[in-house]
């Protein structure tokens, strides 16, 4: 079975999300409206929007899901209102403004799936004055955790498999955030909504919050929890949090720290975090304060931490020194065979004369014709149209 598409059926199993999208969108797509479905997968979003009288429906998807979409809407007789669009929805052009956006790109933390970058661009480019968006808000949460089944990952580095050091490797494996689930025996405070996103105001600037997290027990600190509310329409909400009864079948995000650290109730963990939603990057600062017995007011620090997926990346050294303000890129050979297979599509020749021609010039980097052939074939399904 393909991986997307049994992604997608557990999309489609999920109860909780399916009701809270199909309540939103009753309650405000209103017939005649032309929506906008921002990475429409199967296209059941869009579904739902005909089923509530949209008289036409823009679905975006840039991957091959879009031709589920498409048989779907056939299969459903709704294709003369769905129009589907096999693009990145930053690339598309629409001929009509719409009056409602909508699309799920949350992720675990709300953030780190694309959400505002997408609906930043589709609200300044395509949503009509007093338009509608669908999520509308979203509210970060975070809360200290323990004895999390993700800690084994971290640490595996440390293990010498085969007898060989790969120690080297933790400081990646500790920059980065995981999808996990939680139980609320794990949290070692209540947890603090941490900042709302407007998604009609926001913007893709990176955003900053800090909180205080008062541990309430004893127990060892191993990283923070992270997940997402989302306002979908007024009265209508989606979360995947631990503590919600009705949660969507979504992990929540996962933060760990460099080491474990015991706390006590009463200790304080001061959490910072630094999200750049554009390159999807969160850092988190989190450090451990314990009060003075009988010192109001005073503290001692226990730990400090500072980590950020940024840190995470696998970037090869190369890479990072093309990047330097100073360096002077020149084209590859198989740069400038791409600069030429863009110049010959210019609507003027069709695919098979692109294809000799540079067949012909470029035999030192295609030595055969296949090997042209896959490689226009990526590049005209992915930058011409």
């Amino acid at each position: 079975m393909s991986v997307v598409i049994n992604e997608h059926r557990i999309y489609l199993s999920d109860r909780a999300r399916l009701a809270a999208y199909s309540a939103a969108i009753s309650r405000v797509v209103r017939p005649g409206d032309v929506v906008l479905d921002l990475g429409c997968g199967t296209g059941i979003l869009g579904l739902l929007a005909c089923r509530a009288g949209a008289a036409r429906v823009y679905a975006i998807d840039a991957t091959g899901m879009i031709e589920v979409a498409r048989r779907l809407a056939r299969d459903n007789g709704l294709t003369d209102r769905i129009v589907h669009l096999n693009t990145l929805s930053l690339d598309a052009r629409l001929p009509e403004p719409v009056d409602v956006v909508m699309c799920d790109q949350m992720g675990c933390f709300g953030i780190d799936a694309g959400v505002v970058e997408y609906m930043t661009d589709a609200r300044e480019r395509f949503l009509r004055p007093g338009g509608t968006l669908i999520p509308q808000r979203l509210t970060l949460t975070v809360a200290p955790v323990e004895k999390t089944d993700l800690r084994p990952q971290v640490e595996f580095w440390n293990t010498a498999p085969a007898g060989f050091e790969f120690g080297s490797v933790r400081k990646w494996a500790v920059n980065n955030s995981y999808a996990a689930k939680f139980q609320t025996g794990q949290f070692l405070s209540e947890p603090v909504p941490g900042t709302t996103l407007d998604l009609r105001s926001a913007s893709t600037h990176a955003l900053t919050f800090a909180v205080a997290l008062h541990v309430q027990r004893s127990g060892t600190f191993e990283g923070i929890a992270g997940w997402f509310s989302a306002e979908l329409a007024p009265g209508v909400t989606m979360s995947n949090s631990p503590l919600d009864a009705d949660a969507i079948e979504r992990h929540a995000a996962f933060f760990p720290v460099d080491r474990t650290v015991p706390v006590c109730g009463g200790d304080v963990i001061d959490l910072e975090l630094h999200i750049i939603p554009l390159e999807k990057v969160v850092t988190w600062k989190a450090s451990v304060r314990r009060p003075l017995e009988g010192d109001a007011g005073q503290a001692v620090p226990v730990a400090a931490f500072v980590h950020s997926t940024f840190n995470g990346l696998l970037m090869a050294r190369e890479h990072l020194l093309k990047t330097r303000p100073s360096f002077q890129p020149t084209l590859t050979r198989r740069g400038h065979a791409r600069a030429s297979a863009l110049a010959l599509c210019n609507g003027q020749r069709p695919l098979t004369e692109i294809e000799e021609t540079l067949f012909e010039t470029y035999q030192d980097v295609f030595p055969r014709r296949d090997q042209v052939s896959a490689f226009l074939s990526e590049l005209v399904t992915r930058d011409t149209e």
